[in-house]
């Protein structure tokens, strides 16, 4: 089965998926006529999910031909050359694949969340989205979001990453709650900024301005506040009690990591969010603290800096191959 990620829509059977890529491929072949054209739109119009799943893939396609190729090559295997339009009819029998054969895991792969997501970021690239309510939406590096804006709720759904949220009102009458929607649970919004960071086993909540609730998805407890100035941990049955949140939580919106002695391998461990490639460092270095505020856009820099901080050298094998190691 195959899922529009919206709560209130009914998943897609695989097998109209995998049907409405083969219409797609037979459409974009060299020999594809006006017959052909005709019988897809009378199958699409023969049932409502038809047409979902022929929509969802076109817009699927139309995120893979503007995704760079290294990271559409992790979806789909390069084929040998060929005309344009059969390259695109292989290619759409791939998301095919994708979608039904080979479903369960690249639905959970970091490269499906970004192509098939309404909004999201590049690694390195930090980008501020506007929602239809007047709420803005910052998406940091390597970030992907749904919106699900209905007559009962206003919903982003985080698939991947991290985002900052500043609240607007609703102009809808009544008002619509406004719902930040993860892996782990729901954040509501209570007039409000705020980060929420997802992770495989936890989503991280941070409060600058207002308040927001906590729902993990299957507690039996009540919802968790946490106001401005509060941070928690949730995972899908519990809520930590709230802690002190720090401003340098919400520095990566101004394109900086504040480290406050945090170990090297921490910082390394951040630092290789906002680049692409192998960032490590050796054992005998990763204890190290350090303190300072780093540039997130151009990491190089920030590895310059770590070295004039600490007594540690900065090994490019590639540029996409780099070991902090000791002096």
């Amino acid at each position: 089965m195959i899922s529009d990620d919206g709560p209130r829509q009914p998943p897609i059977d695989a097998a109209i998926v995998q049907k409405a890529a083969r219409w797609m491929a037979r459409l974009w072949a060299d020999d594809a006529c006006e017959t052909d054209h005709a019988a897809c739109s009378q199958w699409r119009a023969a049932h409502p999910d038809n047409e979902r799943a022929w929509r969802r893939l076109q817009a699927f396609d139309s995120k893979l031909q503007e995704a760079p190729q290294h990271a559409t090559a992790v979806l789909l295997e390069s084929t040998k050359p060929a005309k344009p339009s059969r390259r695109r009819a292989l290619q759409t029998l791939g998301v095919a694949v994708v979608a039904a054969a080979a479903l369960p895991l690249v639905r959970e792969s970091e490269a499906w969340r970004l192509l098939s997501a309404d909004h999201s970021t590049s690694v390195g690239e930090i980008r501020e989205i506007l929602l239809a309510d007047g709420t803005r939406v910052l998406l940091n590096t390597s970030s992907a979001v749904n919106v699900r804006f209905d007559h009962a709720a206003r919903e982003v759904i985080l698939r991947q990453g991290e985002i900052l949220v500043t609240t607007s009102r609703d102009p809808a009458s009544p008002g619509r709650p406004f719902i930040v929607r993860s892996r782990q649970g729901t954040v509501h919004a209570l007039g409000t900024r705020f980060t929420v960071r997802q992770t495989e086993e936890a989503s991280h909540v941070a409060v600058f301005q207002g308040a927001v609730e906590i729902q993990p998805s299957h507690a039996l407890e009540p919802p968790t506040r946490l106001d401005a100035g509060q941070r928690s941990v949730f995972s899908d049955r519990h809520a930590h009690p709230a802690s002190p949140a720090s401003d340098s939580e919400s520095a990566w919106s101004r394109g900086l990591l504040v480290a406050e002695n945090m170990r090297v391998q921490d910082f390394l461990r951040e630092l290789a969010r906002y680049r692409t490639g192998l960032l490590r460092c050796t054992s005998d270095v990763a204890g190290l603290s350090i303190t300072g505020v780093f540039s997130l856009a151009d990491t190089d820099r920030a590895l310059a800096n770590l070295k004039l901080a600490l007594p540690v050298e900065i090994d490019y094998r590639t540029r996409y191959w780099v070991t902090v190691r000791a002096r």
